[in-house]
């Protein structure tokens, strides 16, 4: 059984505890748990089970998926439908546990059904980063929209206080996504940040403009039917059923599936209960009128705006309504969910924290950090955003990696990298750059270490232009904590004894042309040694092949600057972008940004080979010696060109080296990692 639990706190008591309409908001928060659970956490600065850590470790359990639409119902039916007539309140899910120390307020202005509990799938993952609040508003409340948002803005504004410098988050679903626009109109000198998965402002062309004349006109008797006549059109059952489906075993899941969607459909009885007729009827009039009133507002909200739209929102022009108000806010970014339908928060495919993340958009002060702010891989991203996507598992999941002990000894696997930073690896990049993904993967999974590849800028940050064309594979880099390359990033991440991954080489190697395969472009002067040194850091070279088993290159640079309409399309392209290393003079120098056209192979495997480490400990007092940096400079380059022939040479000798083998091995074996390979 459920129960609101309520804090000891001895402040007055919020209309969350009693049904005065005139008593003020004072105290916000409240935990909903399990009667009897052990899992209760003190609210507002008390002690808790679980101690708050100031930073995620990495591959942290988000726990998405534990929780499904069963939750949710079970929520509804035995807390959230109440008798009572109001008002509206806040309540915290004990599911949320405890945040980060310093983690911003995140509050939850549910859809039509007002129950609050929409939520519930992404509760754990959204709770390990902030403070989350969920807006509860009764079935036979009557608030009406100016009341509503007040009810938000007291909040906003209590928080606002209690922390100046800190953002606050509103995620506002369908009718809450035009109460969070509503607040951030009136609100424009607040630092908030808005979250609208398929936000109502598209009311008016939607199917729930003529719903409400239908509601008006059904009995009693057929209105009961409504919500299974109307059920295809709020979301994807099935996708709503996946999201408990966490096992990898694809035929074992095609199998738990059914069942799920089985147990999962009697709960549309639950929306009746939620929305009675006139319930129903009222709750459309809010809708209408918090739509028409964030329309005609938007020229005025100055916060940053992330809109998560459906592709097949049955209900409302999710899609189209996302581009238009991404042309008329300020500071909008847009994340396309095509196969999703109007209830993206209870759908699988849908990680709000992932997205938050790869749009950058998580911050716990009134500037982003790019370093502070960075949050590492969680269990989910790495199984989703990368090992469960095609292209990965089929071109880059069987990596085989080795490396090098103290004494010269080679492993296979990462025994022979530090267990403690700062650590620079450096190498040499293949064609398109895809090497970094199974490479900071395996320091995730083996040294449970979070490795900072440093990208480009041009990579990490793109223009309106160029959405369409960069924001997966930016989204990515962002979630796998790539760092835009820098001097002074370099410095910092090294100060916090990180993991860093550099290719000196850049995009000229990883863009090189025909017959420029494991060559090295790297600049005359050293650019990294002398602040590796500075700092002590142990620097790791390090050689990987393999893009000649993967991808054959069709049209290269050289062959597009004679293709007129390509060479047109890459120099306007680069025209909106900076060279960084324009002043250097040589090959490394004249690099364009541009997309190379390759053919895929038959799959062959990549090889990662670390070199022994290189410790510069004790030898800070020698980072102002040119001559040293220069040997020391050309020795990790020799390392990292030893390692390539070392791997072209072996790698003849894995009997896995072609992916039927390997497929035919995990058959029989049923694990996806450490696949064998040669004896090193």
């Amino acid at each position: 059984m459920m129960a609101l639990i309520m804090s000891s706190s001895s402040v007055s008591l919020s209309p969350i505890f009693t049904l005065n309409q005139n008593q003020r908001l004072l105290h916000p928060r409240v935990l909903v748990k399990s009667v009897g659970g052990d899992d209760s956490v003190t609210l507002s600065g008390g002690s808790a089970k679980k101690d708050a850590s100031k930073e995620l470790e990495p591959f942290w359990d988000d726990g998405y998926g534990t929780q499904t639409m069963r939750d949710c119902a079970e929520k509804i039916a035995m807390d959230l439908v109440k008798s009572d007539g109001g008002p509206p309140r806040w309540f915290c899910p004990v599911a949320c546990g405890k945040p980060l120390i310093d983690s911003p307020v995140l509050l939850y202005l549910p859809g039509i059904d007002g129950t609050g509990a929409g939520l519930v799938v992404h509760e754990k993952p959204l709770g390990k980063v902030f403070h989350v609040q969920c807006l509860h508003i009764p079935v036979w409340d009557r608030t009406a929209l100016e009341g509503l948002i007040q009810i938000v803005e007291e909040i906003v504004m209590i928080e606002h206080a209690l922390s100046p410098n800190k953002p606050i988050y509103l995620l506002g679903e369908s009718f809450g996504g035009t109460l969070a626009l509503a607040v951030a109109a009136r609100n424009p000198n607040i630092d908030l940040i808005l979250i609208l998965p398929n936000p109502a402002t598209s009311y008016e062309r939607s199917i729930m403009h003529p719903l409400s004349v239908l509601v008006r006109v059904l009995t009693e008797e057929h209105y009961e039917m409504l919500p299974y006549a109307m059920s295809p059109l709020f979301g994807d059952y099935v996708k709503m059923a996946m999201v408990g489906i966490t096992d990898r075993n694809y035929l074992q899941s095609l199998w738990q599936l059914p069942r799920n969607l089985c147990n999962d459909l009697p709960l549309l009885s639950l929306v009746a209960r939620v929305l009675p007729k006139d319930t129903l009827t009222w709750r459309l009039k809010l809708v209408e009128s918090a739509a028409a009133y964030a329309n005609s507002r938007l020229h005025a909200i100055t916060a940053q705006v992330l809109i998560l739209a459906s592709g097949k929102d049955n209900l409302m022009p999710s899609k189209s309504e996302a581009h238009r108000l991404s042309r008329l806010l300020k500071h909008c970014n847009v994340r396309l969910f095509e196969e999703n339908g109007h209830t993206i928060l209870m759908e699988s495919g849908v990680n709000v924290i992932s997205a938050i993340k790869a749009s950058q958009m998580y911050r716990r002060s009134f500037k982003h950090d790019i370093i502070k702010d960075c949050l590492p891989l969680c269990m989910t991203e790495c199984n989703s955003a990368l090992e469960e996507t095609w292209w990965y598992r089929f071109f880059m999941s069987d990596a085989a990696m080795f490396s090098t002990m103290e004494d010269g000894k080679i492993v296979r696997g990462l025994a022979g990298i530090p267990d403690e930073g700062p650590v620079l690896v450096v190498g040499n990049h293949m064609l398109l750059g895809w090497d970094i993904y199974p490479v900071i993967l395996e320091f995730l999974k083996q040294k449970k270490a979070v490795l900072h590849g440093l990208a480009h800028p041009g990579l990490l940050h793109f223009n309106a232009e160029d959405e369409q064309f960069m924001t997966k594979y930016t989204d990515i880099l962002h979630l796998i904590c790539a760092i835009p390359v820098s001097g002074r990033n370099l410095f910092r991440l090294l100060a916090r004894k990180s993991y860093i991954l550099l290719y000196p080489g850049g995009l000229r190697e990883a863009l090189h042309r025909k017959g420029e395969g494991y060559k090295l472009f790297w600049p005359d002067k050293q650019e990294f040694v002398r602040m590796a040194v500075k700092m002590g850091a142990t620097i790791i070279p390090f050689g990987g092949v393999g893009e000649d088993d993967i991808l054959e290159l069709f049209i290269d640079y050289n062959e597009m600057k004679r293709i007129p309409f390509l060479n047109h399309m890459w120099d306007e392209f680069n025209q909106r972008r900076t060279n960084l290393r324009e002043e250097m003079g040589g090959e490394i120098a004249k690099q364009e940004l541009h997309l190379p056209i390759c053919l895929p192979k038959l799959p062959g495997r990549f090889y990662f080979m670390f070199g022994k480490p290189i410790r510069t400990k004790g030898k800070e007092n020698m980072c102002d010696d040119k001559d040293y940096l220069q040997e020391l400079y050309l020795q990790i380059k020799c390392d990292v060109e030893k390692d390539m022939a070392y791997m072209l040479k072996k790698r003849e000798d894995d009997p896995y080296r072609g992916i039927i083998k390997r497929f035919l091995w995990k058959m029989n074996n049923g694990s996806l990692d450490l696949i064998p390979s040669f004896e090193p």
